[in-house]
């Protein structure tokens, strides 16, 4: 039986792995290295915009959701914003593993796993903040309503067919890369 994450993934890697097929796609010679797969990766976490984040709710059935995470910083260290009475708050807190899905189009998906810390600093809120939210928190980025959350990147995985970053043709896993 598949979990949520699970036929998020498969969903999305058959849909890739069938428009690959339909241009005519091969699969590269060799797996490209470390610093081609993370370029490849951060092009499309960038473009994708919205990612979906996945916790784990109390009985451990996968939760997702779409979130306005930031960029990628230079380590892949990710930082989303909410309120604190969500439901992925309390999930964190619970337990601190998360996946992150970024979908650029047909263009590719990154997957990223890691650990989510709740983070209260008033300067790390103030340097994370986008004006799009503001009719979303009553005191801007100084608010007790507005939460943010650090995940820290253990593992990337990638298909992007512009970088050639490719899944395997007959297992469909795709290039991985771990994280310090």
């Amino acid at each position: 039986m598949c979990d949520t994450r699970t036929a998020l993934r498969l969903a999305t890697l058959a849909a890739c792995t069938a428009l690959a097929a339909d241009l005519g796609a091969q699969p590269p010679a060799a797996t490209p290295d470390r610093a081609a797969v993370l370029r490849a990766a951060r092009e499309l976490m960038v473009k994708a915009r919205y990612c979906g984040l996945v916790t784990l709710d109390d009985a451990g059935q996968p939760q997702a959701r779409v979130v306005d995470a930031f960029e990628p910083e230079a380590d892949f260290t990710i930082w989303i914003a909410t309120h604190p009475a969500t439901r992925k708050v309390q999930e964190i807190r619970a337990d601190a593993r998360v996946t992150l899905l970024y979908v650029s189009g047909a263009e590719g998906y990154v997957t990223l796993i890691g650990q989510a810390r709740l983070v209260d600093d008033p300067a790390e809120k103030a340097r994370r903040w986008k004006a799009d939210w503001a009719a979303f928190y009553k005191d801007a980025n100084r608010g007790s309503d507005y939460q943010l959350i650090r995940v820290a990147p253990r593992r990337l995985e990638v298909v992007s067919y512009a970088h050639g970053v490719l899944n395997d043709p007959a297992t469909w896993k795709p290039v991985g890369v771990e994280l310090p």
